[in-house]
Order: structure tokens, then C-alpha cells, then sequence
């Protein structure tokens, strides 16, 4: 049986919400060129009509943190979330620390003066500002810290996108049954790849580069930068048994386009590979062996690293 895989880049922003798709054939994987994807519920919903086992990443918190998790009454962030489905207050970005709460944890809806992660914190009555990070959002010895899933103001915040896909696809497909299982959660990623269902991982594009062993010279928001991408990204392909449709080939080397969805491609292409790598072997489908990850913060698919200082 063949199999599917994609990753969607998700944002607010509907111009900058993009998505690869890769089917499984004799000998390896035909590549897709990315093509825009207006909401999240439609791609779930064609990839899993096709009737094979499916998988999609998403560059997107799943997970909550270990602390704010302390205080909830349900067992898992699958049960959590389901029961997120239609909760207009949790999903209201607060404007102000004054409605910060446990049932509405989003902040800030803009910048304010004084405002600081460590009052964001204490409102959700977290004991610092590092509590609002999962230990895949905290530093690595290999990269910095990543962003906080509450936390919605910044150029590198991913808050806004995982409220909006939380809201607007994930909370209501769980709460109405859909053949959905959410890695690590639901355990390993091969034993949620059945016919008929999806498979959802947290996949990042930024970490999904060095997985790769890819090395990108400047921003990703430089076409001229994404140009000196090509040929490693060919090869990376070839080693994954990858093989790019002619749309992406020129979409590759072209550099993914002059207009600012450039990166954006790029982002959906390479997450893409990096699931590729954990299904079909080539990088492994690690969980920390610790209760709250697995049970309600979650991880990145492929990351090997735990947090900078841990003890075991």
C-alpha cells in the first residue's frame, strides 16, 4: 500500500500558508511542487480520502507546557484540545495581563510598555518565565530557544498560528472523531500510519535544515540565499530517494521565486523531507522517555536534543 506525506506551513497570514505533498512509489518518493493552502481542514480532509496511510507535518505548536499542563483537570493534550472545540475564550489573544488566566492563556494581542515574558508568566501563575516554554521549545546545545506556544508577539513567535490551527481545524476534528492521531501523544509515528488515517507531527522547518545536513548561507527570506540551497537540496533528495516533479525541480532552481512566499515554499519543502527521513528510517522517530512530553507538551519530530543543562 502506498503512502502520503505533507507538511504545511502554516500562518495567519493566508498569503504565506503553503504545502508539499510527496506520494510513496516503487523505488521511493514523487515530490510535489507547493501549491497554497487555504485552511487546514481541506488538505486533512484530501489526504485522507485518498484512502492510504497518511501523515502531515505541521510547523506549528502541539503541545502545551509542562507546568500550565500542572493545573489542568484533563489527562493529555489530545483530551485537552478536544475539549477546546467552540471555546471562544481560550482562543481570545488577551489584550491585557488583567485577563490572563488559566481557560485563556494567548498573549499579547499587541506590544505594551513593561511588557515582559515573566509577567506573562506570573498572570498564568507559572513559577518563571521559562515555564512557558516545552522542553522542545527550550535551547539546545545545538540552537537557541524557540518561542513559547502562548506567547503571540514577535517576527519568531508561533503562537498566532497554532491558535488559529488549533481553532480552526484540530480542536473540532478531534472533538468530532476524525481519524486523526497526534504524535508523540498517540505513540510512535509507524504505529499511527494506517489506511485511512492521518498522522500529525510538529515538524520545523529551521530544524528540519540541520537534520538534512543542510547549511543555508543568509536569510531564507533572500531569494539569492535559497539559490545556493539548490544542489545540496538535490542531493538531500536523492539520499532520501525523493525524486522532485518538474514543477519543483524549476521551483528549486529558481531559488522558490522572487515574492516574499518564497521562504515559505522552501519552509513546506523541507519539513516534508525531514518527515520523509523519520518514515521511511533514515532519522529516528526519538520521544524523551519523560511522562509530560509524551503526555501533553509533545515534541519535534526528528530532534534528538534535549534541553541545554538537562540531567536525565
Amino acid at each position: 500500500m502506498g503512502l502520503i506525506a505533507a507538511h504545511a506551513d502554516w500562518s495567519v497570514a493566508p498569503g504565506k500558508r503553503w504545502a508539499c505533498v510527496a506520494r510513496s512509489s516503487p523505488g521511493g518518493w514523487r515530490v510535489e511542487a507547493p501549491r497554497p493552502v487555504p485552511e487546514l481542514g481541506r488538505l486533512a480532509g484530501d489526504l485522507l480520502r485518498e484512502g492510504v496511510p497518511a501523515a502531515l507535518g505541521l510547523d506549528l505548536p502541539l503541545g502545551v507546557p509542562r507546568h500550565y499542563a500542572a493545573r489542568r483537570p484533563e489527562p493529555g493534550f489530545v483530551e485537552f484540545l478536544r475539549a477546546r472545540a467552540g471555546d471562544a475564550r481560550f482562543f481570545t489573544v488577551n489584550e491585557t495581563l488583567e485577563t490572563v488566566g488559566l481557560e485563556a492563556p494567548f498573549y499579547p494581542r499587541r506590544g505594551l510598555k513593561g511588557m515582559t515574558r515573566a509577567s506573562h508568566a506570573a498572570a498564568l501563575g507559572l513559577p518563571d518565565a521559562q515555564a512557558l516554554h516545552r522542553w522542545c521549545d527550550s535551547a539546545t546545545a545545538l540552537r537557541p530557544a524557540g518561542a513559547p506556544p502562548f506567547w503571540t508577539l514577535g517576527a519568531n513567535q508561533s503562537g498566532k498560528a497554532g491558535l488559529s490551527a488549533w481553532r480552526d481545524w484540530l480542536a473540532p476534528a478531534l472533538a468530532e472523531g476524525a481519524p486523526i492521531g497526534l504524535w508523540p501523544f498517540a505513540g510512535p509515528l509507524h504505529g499511527l500510519l494506517g489506511a485511512g488515517r492521518l498522522a500529525v507531527a510538529e515538524v520545523y522547518p529551521a530544524e528540519a535544515l540541520r537534520q538534512l545536513g543542510l547549511r543555508l548561507r543568509g536569510s531564507k527570506r533572500d531569494r539569492a540565499a535559497r539559490l545556493t540551497l539548490a544542489e545540496p537540496l538535490r542531493e538531500a533528495m536523492a539520499r532520501l530517494c525523493a525524486r522532485p516533479e518538474p514543477a519543483l525541480s524549476a521551483a528549486i532552481a529558481d531559488g522558490f521565486g522572487a515574492d516574499p512566499a518564497g521562504e515559505d515554499r522552501l519552509d513546506c519543502t523541507l519539513g516534508l523531507l525531514a518527515l520523509i527521513a523519520v518514515i521511511d528510517g533514515a532519522q529516528p522517530d526519538f520521544i524523551p522517555e519523560d511522562e509530560a512530553v509524551r503526555r501533553w507538551e509533545g515534541w519535534v519530530l526528528g530532534q534528538q536534543e534535549l534541553p541545554r543543562g538537562y540531567a536525565g
